[in-house]
This record gives C-alpha cells, sequence and structure tokens, in this order.
C-alpha cells in the first residue's frame, strides 16, 4: 500500500481535485483503501451530480469497490462529460485501495491511453506501478509481475524525474531489484546443493552483472567461490573471494569463502583474466 503519508497527500490532491470538477459544475459536495473483473450494474440513469455524490459517500464509509464502480458509472453513462476523465482515476484509485489491482491496473492503462497529455497522467503511471508492486510474490514463485512492476517503476522515474511519484518509485525500484536478485539466489543455491555447479554460476554470475547494487552481493561472490573451487576452477574461486573481501571484508560470507581457500593451502588473490576482474575493474 501506500506510505501513510504519501497516501493523504495524493488522497486529499485527488479527492480535492474532483471536487473542483464538481464545483465547476455548480454542485458542492461534502465529503469527509486482489485480482478480479469488472462487472457492470444494471443500467438505471442517473444525472452525472448524483453519481458522483454517490461515489463519494461511499469513499467515506471506505467501501472501496463500490466506490469505483459509481465512478466507472459515469464512464459509462456520462462518457464525453467533464467529468469522465477524472472519474477513470478515481475508479482506478479505489480499485487499488480495494486492492483489485487488476481492475486498477487496467483502468490506470485506460486512462494513460485516452488522456496522454493530461496533468494527472503522472499519477496514473504511478498507480499502475503500485498495483503491479503489491503483487510481487515471494521468490519461491515465478517472477513476472515482478518485472512488470519493475518496468512500470522505471516509466514512472524516467517519464516524471521531478514528482513525489519518481521519488517513492525510485525506492521501490531498489526493493524490486533485491527481490529479483533473491529469486536468482534461491534457484542458484538450488543448484548448488544438488552439485549443478555450471547451473548455479550462471544464476549467481546473474546476480553480480544484473543486480551488483542489491544485498544479495555478497553471498553471490561467496557462492562463486564455492562452485568454483568444486569444479577446480581455482583461479576464479580465488577471484571472487578477492573481490568479496575488497567490497565487503567484515561480512560473514567473506570469512566463508576465505577459510574454504585457506583450509586447502589457498588464498584469495585476482586473476586478471577473470570476468570478475573485468566486472569489477580490478
Amino acid at each position: 500500500m501506500f506510505l501513510n503519508s504519501l497516501e493523504n497527500t495524493r488522497f486529499r490532491a485527488i479527492r480535492f481535485g474532483a471536487l473542483s470538477v464538481v464545483a465547476a459544475a455548480g454542485l458542492i459536495l461534502t465529503a469527509c483503501s486482489g485480482t478480479s473483473e469488472k462487472k457492470d450494474a444494471p443500467y438505471v440513469e442517473r444525472p452525472v451530480e448524483q453519481i458522483y455524490a454517490d461515489a463519494w459517500r461511499q469513499i467515506d464509509n471506505h467501501d472501496w469497490d463500490n466506490a469505483a464502480k459509481q465512478f466507472d458509472e459515469v464512464e459509462r453513462q456520462h462518457p464525453y462529460s467533464v467529468w469522465a476523465r477524472r472519474a477513470m482515476l478515481m475508479s482506478a484509485f479505489c480499485y487499488y485501495q480495494a486492492n483489485k489491482y487488476t481492475d486498477a491496473t487496467n483502468t490506470a492503462d485506460q486512462y494513460i491511453s485516452l488522456h496522454p497529455g493530461s496533468k494527472e497522467v503522472a499519477y496514473a503511471f504511478y498507480l499502475k506501478a503500485m498495483a503491479l508492486y503489491e503483487q510481487i510474490v515471494d521468490v519461491g514463485r515465478d517472477q513476472t509481475v515482478t518485472e512488470q512492476a519493475l518496468t512500470a517503476l522505471q516509466d514512472v522515474v524516467q517519464r516524471f524525474p521531478n514528482s513525489e511519484y519518481a521519488r517513492d518509485a525510485r525506492l521501490k525500484i531498489d526493493l524490486t531489484l533485491d527481490h529479483l536478485a533473491g529469486k536468482e539466489m534461491e534457484v542458484g543455491r538450488y543448484y548448488l546443493v544438488r552439485h549443478d555447479y555450471i547451473g548455479a554460476i550462471n544464476r549467481f554470475k546473474t546476480v553480480v552483472q544484473r543486480y551488483q547494487k542489491t544485498s544479495q552481493i555478497a553471498e553471490a561472490l561467496e557462492r562463486l567461490t564455492e562452485a568454483y573451487y568444486a569444479l577446480g576452477i581455482y583461479n576464479e574461486a580465488k577471484t571472487a573471494a578477492a573481490v568479496l573481501g575488497a567490497n565487503y571484508p567484515g561480512s560473514p560470507w567473506y570469512q566463508d569463502a576465505y577459510d574454504l581457500l585457506v583450509t586447502h593451502n589457498m588464498k584469495p588473490g585476482v586473476d586478471q583474466n577473470s570476468w570478475l576482474a573485468r566486472q569489477f575493474q580490478l
């Protein structure tokens, strides 16, 4: 979910923006957070002002799902009104708050497609990224959504680098990268335990090459030391340990790598022909 401080700020901004549209139409409103498919309610024609008022009453009751459906009715019944664009964004927000992340993503995508020049489009991109981010699953499962969340978060940063959304997205990019690195580590450890050292090396190598700034890097270097040593590729094992020692000298992972080598009459040392030496510019 949103960080509390950012959530309150954004919610008020959306609400006040919606109320300004209401005021422009001559109506004063008094207004005091899964995966699903939208289901259209029976069509009952109502004035747009009434639909908006009903939606805000649902929000006041924290009935986010029904609030979203009310905003959907604005688009359905009054698609060419000045209310329709704002209602679409409010619908996406309410679906997000209801934990209906697929609906939130789809609605945000629709908004982006129809209103790419809107001043609120930055929020639509951010809301889409957040809805995908909330669907990230543990590293033992498929990480397709994690990759999608990373792309969406990077999109926010690249398109709107100076916005408050970009600041929050940057933090979540770091967490998402760490999660993806964690998936590679899990698979690599699986191979290592089963003595599939080539498979393990490929996974740990991915962490070093793609996720070097994550918290997984120290363990990846230690595991590379283990795997290379087990294959008898000692220069690479010693280089991995040396890189680990140079960057994380106090890490228990370095102590493990160092102990493995000295137990077998070796010590960490850089082979300039190693891919690790090139990767770390040693």
